[in-house]
């Protein structure tokens, strides 16, 4: 069972997402907030699996809360919904922990396998702000980052470009010709040689490296 609480200022919002995530037998709706306070705490109290977080809440953002829960729940997952695909806003959500950047307009199927995939230690991307994503990290200057002795195949390469596009891993298995097994192990090298505890951060990395 997934446990999702969801924090948006809007009720019709927070309404909107339980009616569209209720039904599903593998999920649970812990609890919901209007606000960064009452959020942080129904955060520490319930301690959820995943937080559906809008990134614009009055007072403290939606960006701050995603920070503050990464610092002291590494437990909870974070995803970002919002209806904003700004550059610098999706960089500053990934600085600070988040899980997965999605659009509120996204299709109810792709939300529930985002939280799934969240859930499995993935990241999950909006394929809409994957290349808002790639552009706002191609803009640090690769100096800034340390060559690594140990650079990635290209089969890993090929992999991370489609993990970039928010593919998820049965979708790069289609596009490969692998399984979905391979394409899963190959994530897990790739994390493992990158020295990153998620996809997103792999991302990041093989950006700054020039290698996407």
């Amino acid at each position: 069972m997934i446990r999702l609480m969801i924090v948006d200022d809007h009720e019709m919002v927070r309404e909107g997402l339980k009616a569209i995530l209720v039904a599903e037998p593998d999920f649970s709706i812990v609890g919901d907030a209007a606000n960064a306070d009452a959020a942080l705490e129904l955060i520490e109290r319930l301690r959820p699996d995943i937080v559906l977080l809008d990134v614009r809440l009055p007072g403290v953002s939606g960006i701050e809360v995603c920070r503050i829960v990464t610092e002291r729940y590494p437990e909870t997952a974070v995803i970002i919904l919002t209806t904003f695909t700004d550059e610098q806003l999706i960089a500053q959500s990934i600085q600070a922990g988040t899980k997965g950047f999605i659009l509120k307009d996204v299709e109810r199927f792709d939300l529930k396998r985002a939280i799934r995939a969240v859930a499995r230690g993935e990241a999950a991307i909006d394929t809409k702000t994957a290349a808002a994503v790639l552009a706002q990290l191609r803009r640090v200057p690769p100096a800034q980052s340390e060559p690594l002795k140990e650079p990635l195949s290209s089969q890993q390469i090929a992999i991370l470009r489609l993990v970039a596009q928010g593919l998820s891993s049965r979708e790069i298995a289609t596009q490969l010709y692998l399984s979905e097994n391979t394409v899963k192990g190959y994530v897990q090298e790739i994390l493992h040689r990158l020295g990153v505890k998620n996809r997103t951060e792999a991302v990041m990395v093989a950006v700054k490296q020039g290698w996407l």
